[in-house]
């Protein structure tokens, strides 16, 4: 996108500050939750499950003082399959780019799951063993206990890993400490002017963000693995001005035949459900009535499929 200086906020200002910002973490540690909330407003999806996000995200929260782009990846994990390992691959895109680094550990997990911590941190420790980059932790989910004090011993163990990173308790969820999490990571970044327009909020495309609203409610109406097994495309996208109607036809793919009832539901109800869901969202992100077709098609193993993942472009950067 051709970016024109008089629509970028402070663009001659030498006070202001711009740049990168890759929000990391292990799957399920709020990385969605925190972005949604940073930006007030909701840029990607978010289910109770872990590793929903399967790419990598660019949410850009732009202040009179600073714009900052934040780049939320999916979870580290172990990576099983292509699927995970094009997934693992937007994470360490991420670093290399970012010139802020914030880690988000659910805090509530690793004061009761002590034992988790190094498991889930031993690849970031690795990654940033000799990274001379600024370090925010954000220990997030400090809502879901009342004694403050039992942090302690985590924040030590932090600590111990990393030295050189500053460590702030926050609640994406409910909004705790999120201002002053955000005034300090702005202190952090260069001056610079920005890179994005004032009103930008994220780099995805709608038809990006409608395939990926259809996902969630896939995601919060299936159980068990079969989320993992699903994908969404959007097959045609038509605009129609005149009627202030935007036409979409998307496709759901599932990778066994015995996942396409599962997803359609006795006499076509969960699709139905899901359909009515997604185009009341989508509604209010393209900000006119909404025409949604969903099909279901089966591709045999699609997570294991390197040239099917490239087709889908979601999945690859």
């Amino acid at each position: 996108m051709t970016k024109n200086k008089d629509s970028l906020p402070n663009a001659d200002s030498s006070e202001f500050r711009c740049g990168w910002v890759a929000l990391m973490g292990p799957p399920n540690s709020g990385k969605s939750t925190l972005l949604n909330s940073i930006l007030g407003q909701k840029v990607t999806i978010v289910t109770p499950r872990p590793q929903t996000t399967r790419n990598q995200i660019v949410g850009i929260l732009t202040t009179a003082e600073a714009q900052v782009i934040f780049m939320d990846t999916p979870g580290i994990a172990q990576a099983r399959g292509a699927l995970s390992k094009t997934m693992i691959q937007a994470v360490w895109q991420s670093l290399s780019q970012a010139e802020c680094i914030l880690l988000l550990l659910d805090t509530s997990l690793y004061i009761n799951h002590q034992e988790y911590l190094e498991k889930d941190m031993t690849p970031l420790i690795e990654a940033l063993a000799n990274d001379v980059r600024p370090v925010i932790v954000a220990a997030n989910k400090i809502d879901l206990f009342a004694d403050k004090a039992r942090m302690l011993p985590f924040i030590d163990k932090i600590k111990g890993m990393l030295p050189k990173a500053e460590i702030f308790p926050i609640s994406a969820q409910t909004g705790d400490g999120l201002p002053d999490l955000v005034n300090l990571i702005i202190s952090k970044l260069p001056h610079a002017p920005a890179m994005f327009p004032e009103d930008q909020i994220s780099t995805a495309s709608l038809r990006f963000m409608s395939a990926e609203i259809i996902r969630e409610k896939l995601f919060l109406h299936l159980r068990q693995e079969l989320p993992y097994g699903v994908a969404v495309e959007i097959e045609s996208w038509k605009e129609e001005t005149e009627r202030n109607l935007t036409v979409i036809h998307a496709v759901i793919y599932v990778s066994k035949s015995s996942h396409k009832g599962m997803v359609i539901g006795e006499g076509g109800s969960l699709i139905k459900e899901i359909g009515m869901e997604a185009r009341k969202e989508i509604e209010e992100l393209v900000g006119t009535r909404v025409h949604l077709e969903l099909w279901v098609k089966v591709q045999e193993n699609w997570t294991e499929n390197q040239a099917f993942l490239h087709q889908l472009g979601n999945y690859a950067q």
